[in-house]
């Protein structure tokens, strides 16, 4: 594992700062930046005894490879990584698990709306191959604003595999699928659940298909074959919670 890594956004500093600001190691800020919450931000950081430098702004474009910083870059330790024994620790913590499963989503931004939309419709964890995903990248922290920091990205060796031991705990596994039977609206979404979602596209794999215990898909009224995986993931993420609710 790495010793260190760069965030950078507002959002996804304010998260670091405000759960685990022992993970600060530097701080780089825009200089001539008169914005409060970086200012925030900075006055933080050196409260937890992290140093604090004002760089111009081609030094921070540097930093983040032509992320999109704010004005403001960190350097910090990684943070914590989950795994399949973690997973089975959240399932049996939780009183009514819920879970997303993406397989094969691997754009930084499509993975990091998916976090930021699973963190606000109660999602216990998200669940990614390790071969077949986007990594927790700088990107992805910053799209999720925040999000990244907060749930659980559970990376697993074999998603056929988690998915049996999901079902040997008595989490239901739906699936999304365009040629699926069952329209998401006629179907039954309020117990122990995982939602797997495909990648855009190719959608779910073969093994990853037959290990669901059921197949769904959203109803689509235009000329357009399918939606983005981000979006797709929240409409049917709240149709979930609007069941459960």
């Amino acid at each position: 594992m790495a010793q260190q890594e760069w965030l950078y956004g507002i959002h996804a500093l304010e998260s670091v700062i405000s759960r685990e600001p022992e993970r600060l190691i530097e701080l780089f800020v825009l200089k001539g930046r008169d914005d409060k919450s970086i200012h925030d931000i900075a006055s933080q950081a050196r409260r937890f005894g992290a140093s604090v430098q004002f760089c111009q702004r081609k030094t921070l474009d540097d930093k983040v490879d032509g992320g999109q910083h704010q004005g403001v870059v960190a350097k910090v330790k990684p943070a914590k990584q989950y795994n399949e024994n973690d997973l089975a620790t959240l399932v049996e913590s939780s009183k009514l698990p819920f879970l997303l499963i993406l397989d094969g989503v691997t754009d930084p931004h499509n993975l990091g709306a998916c976090l930021r939309t699973a963190d606000a419709a109660g999602v216990d964890a998200v669940v990614v191959p390790k071969d077949k995903s986007a990594a927790l990248t700088p990107v992805v922290r910053k799209v999720a604003c925040g999000a990244a920091d907060v749930i659980p990205l559970v990376q697993v060796t074999n998603l056929a595999r988690t998915l049996r031991d999901l079902q040997d705990a008595g989490v239901w596994i739906v699936g999304t699928a365009g040629e699926a039977e069952n329209n998401i609206y006629d179907c039954k979404l309020n117990g122990p659940m995982a939602l797997v979602m495909g990648a855009e596209g190719k959608g779910m794999r073969r093994l990853t298909r037959e290990h669901c215990d059921e197949l769904i898909k959203l109803p689509m009224a235009g000329s357009v074959s399918s939606l983005n995986v981000s979006v797709a993931t929240g409409v049917c993420l709240y149709e979930i919670v609007r069941q459960r609710g």
